[in-house]
């Protein structure tokens, strides 16, 4: 079943912009739509919907998440066979193949090619027939440079 959206949208559109199959429709300040034919269920709109305005496959009521929370895959070079299926899988075309490292490895290994677009999805880690990637949360980077204190307050 495909994510729904509640009348308790406020039409900000965050959804309708990050949605990467098209599939959310609405005009600004307005009740927006989820077309049941086009949606993929990545959960993305639900990630960033501000009003936790969007029902998830099963009805559940999406939490907003920060997108630095996401979800992002790590992938596992000693399990992976290089099959490209997880670049495949990917809606936003955001994995791609490095080059091969050295003479004694041939293989490219599949990475983040661009981080932002990643929408934390998952369909990587459920599509890879060897299980080589994890979908893990990016540590957090502390906004204080290294030697610097807080000031006590």
């Amino acid at each position: 079943m495909p994510y729904t959206i509640t009348d308790t949208c406020n039409g900000c559109g965050a959804c309708k912009r990050l949605c990467p199959a098209g599939a959310i429709s609405g005009e600004k300040k307005a009740m927006h739509a989820v077309d049941g034919a086009l949606c993929i269920e990545c959960g993305a709109c639900g990630r960033v919907c501000p009003k936790e305005a969007v029902l998830d496959a099963s009805g559940k009521r999406c939490a907003m998440i920060r997108r630095s929370l996401w979800s992002r895959p790590s992938f596992e070079r000693k399990t992976c066979m290089s099959c490209n299926i997880c670049i495949d899988e990917c809606p936003v075309n955001c994995i791609t193949l490095a080059e091969p490292v050295g003479r004694k490895d041939l293989h490219g290994y599949p990475y983040i090619k661009n981080e932002k677009a990643c929408i934390g999805c998952g369909f990587c880690a459920v599509s890879c027939p060897v299980d080589a990637i994890t979908m893990i949360v990016p540590e957090q980077k502390d906004a204080q440079g290294p030697g610097e204190t807080r000031a006590a307050g």
